[in-house]
């Protein structure tokens, strides 16, 4: 029989779609790739394939489950399975340079971003930034390594110290800081390429911002809600003309679910800085509003799986590469 194969390696960020799958009735399976075997001498499957696969897995333990789904998705892309969110989706996901220029191609501006490797050419490039500015990492995943200096000074002491947290891939990347004047992003969100909804987010609280619920137990900068105001807001009726270009830059990269996320300055220009594959929702927000992304997300999987041709008998299966 069929099934939606969920190719993922956090439990938690998992666990709400289960049961959307189960409430629906979608019948599914998990790839787990922290570790495993890929036998390319077999055909994968029947069925559709969902890559949840994150940047930020490396700070689950799982180094190299990235690579290990770039592997398994070539295997599956050559067998010529339906991949939701398949190898162009992973590229983008692990290199926010990847990102800016997809999104740059498309006439979507972005902050001024440059990339440095190695702590010398990272003071090298800030001399001739203007500050106010920020760091991240290339590939991080839920605001990960992202710092504000308002002074050159700062970020020589921070290189220079201890305390400095090399990127994973070793690319920094130095980006013009956009500040808006309430503290807020909106996040935008797309299930089968089409808008369901969009969101803001209270960011006066940290730079670590990632809406799914198990992030209030990992993560110190990532609440569901501030003191005064919810943290993560879904817009009634949201409307905007960037709405548009994020689809047209989803579909030239064959990404069916993703959250695109921009911030708005004093001067009202819109700049766009992440594309998340391995998008997640926040149940506080949703129980609000009565919208469901991964009842969203169950549901498009279960109607693509519905047109999915099983192979006959005599086809050769393999087991599922995240158990070895």
């Amino acid at each position: 029989m069929a099934k939606v194969y969920v190719i993922h390696e956090n439990d938690e960020w998992v666990r709400p779609l289960r049961a959307a799958f189960e409430e629906r009735q979608v019948p599914f399976e998990e790839w787990f790739l922290g570790t495993g075997v890929v036998d390319l001498t077999t055909s994968p499957p029947d069925g559709i394939f969902y890559n949840r696969m994150s940047a930020s897995s490396h700070t689950r333990g799982h180094r190299y489950a990235p690579e290990h789904t770039a592997a398994v998705l070539a295997w599956l892309e050559r067998h010529e399975r339906p991949v939701v969110n398949g190898s162009r989706a992973l590229r983008l996901e692990v290199s926010k340079v990847a990102q800016y220029a997809a999104l740059e191609a498309a006439g979507v501006r972005t902050p001024r971003t440059l990339a440095a490797v190695g702590r010398d050419d990272i003071l090298r490039a800030a001399e001739r930034f203007p500050t106010p500015f920020i760091t991240k990492h290339n590939r991080a995943g839920k605001g990960l390594g992202v710092r504000l200096f308002r002074e050159l000074a700062a970020l020589e002491a921070y290189v220079e110290s201890d305390d400095f947290d090399p990127p994973l891939d070793g690319i920094t990347l130095l980006q013009q800081y956009v500040e808006a004047p309430e503290s807020t992003i909106t996040r935008v969100e797309f299930v089968g390429g089409e808008l369901l909804y969009a969101v803001q987010v209270d960011t006066s609280q940290g730079f670590e911002l990632c809406p799914a619920d198990a992030c209030r137990v990992d993560d110190a900068f990532c609440p569901t809600a501030g003191e005064n105001r919810a943290m993560f807001t879904i817009i009634d009726r949201f409307s905007h003309p960037l709405v548009e270009s994020y689809a047209r830059v989803l579909a030239a990269h064959d990404i069916q679910i993703a959250g695109v996320e921009f911030i708005v300055d004093g001067d009202g220009v819109a700049y766009t800085y992440d594309i998340n594959t391995n998008t997640n929702y926040n149940s506080e927000a949703e129980a609000l509003d009565g919208r469901s992304g991964m009842g969203t997300i169950a549901t498009y999987l279960g109607q693509r799986l519905a047109g999915v041709e099983v192979s006959g008998p005599s086809e050769t299966l393999a087991a599922a590469p995240g158990q070895g």
